[in-house]
């Protein structure tokens, strides 16, 4: 019989509800760390996936995904509350902002207040903040070819930029989990303010940036119109590789869950 557990640690709350959550989908299938690791193929290790439901440290995002998948059943993922790979993000994010979060970023910022280059800039880099700081090569994965380049991230990031146009603006915003398009639009109206105060060859393209608050307003009145009463698209939180993974776990399976009230729509693997 092995050792116990050690208790989690409880110095960090938001670590430690991490830590409770991956324990739990632990406990739930009856797995250890060295049964998870060898589901793996050894990476990540034993060792990695204790430290990360110790709560002693958060854990990184790719290690989070690697533990909820190595626990991973057909029930666990359909018959469920919440999806556990989004459960997990929240944590995971909550846990990020409890241990690297500013003490002066004790909320999201309010696109509302955004009047100046200065203050887009500020507000971007601490939507990044909340978001759970997600390193510039993940962002660069969330958005499409080209929309985003790590390095250009980066430099946003680390306020000596800001991004060049709507699109990539939109892409930094979404890869820091903002999807709603009102929430979008709101961003968008702040950014059109602010750059009618900036260097002269933004302004000489400001235009661009009109046209593309105007086409998302059309787009909520559209929406507005057309899906009243509809919930809104819940935005992915995972990577194309883990998508992937998913659909090639499917073809064991009896088959894709396919009632009338579906949790969740599975594709099946080519």
């Amino acid at each position: 019989m092995g050792r116990p557990e050690k208790p989690v640690d409880r110095t960090v709350p938001a670590r430690a509800n991490l830590a409770d959550f991956l324990r739990g989908l632990k406990v739930d299938v009856g797995m250890t760390y060295e049964q998870m690791a060898k589901k793996s193929n050894g990476l990540p290790s034993k060792a990695t996936f204790e430290r990360a439901a110790s709560g002693a440290s958060v854990p990184a995002w790719d290690t989070v995904v690697a533990f909820v998948m190595a626990t991973m059943t057909a029930n666990s993922w359909l018959m469920s509350d919440i999806d556990p790979m989004v459960r997990a993000k929240q944590l995971w994010i909550c846990a990020r902002r409890a241990t690297r979060a500013p003490y002066y970023v004790h909320k999201a910022p309010d696109p509302g207040l955004i009047s100046t280059p200065a203050d887009l800039s500020r507000a971007l880099r601490h939507q990044h903040v909340w978001a759970g700081y997600p390193a510039p090569g993940e962002m660069a994965r969330r958005s499409e070819p080209g929309e985003l380049p790590a390095s250009t991230t980066r430099r946003i990031i680390e306020g000596e930029i800001l991004p060049v146009d709507p699109t990539q603006t939109i892409a930094f915003l979404k890869a820091c989990n903002i999807w709603a398009l009102a929430d979008l639009e709101l961003w968008l109206a702040a950014a059109v303010r602010a750059l009618k105060h900036d260097s002269a060859s933004r302004r000489t393209n400001i235009h661009r940036w009109v046209s593309a608050h105007q086409n998302l307003l059309v787009q909520l009145d559209n929406n507005v119109n057309e899906d009243e009463g509809e919930e809104e698209e819940v935005p992915p939180v995972l990577p194309d590789e883990l998508v992937a993974h998913r659909e090639k776990r499917l073809v064991a399976w009896p088959g894709p869950y396919s009632g009338a009230g579906e949790r969740f729509r599975w594709r099946r693997a080519m």
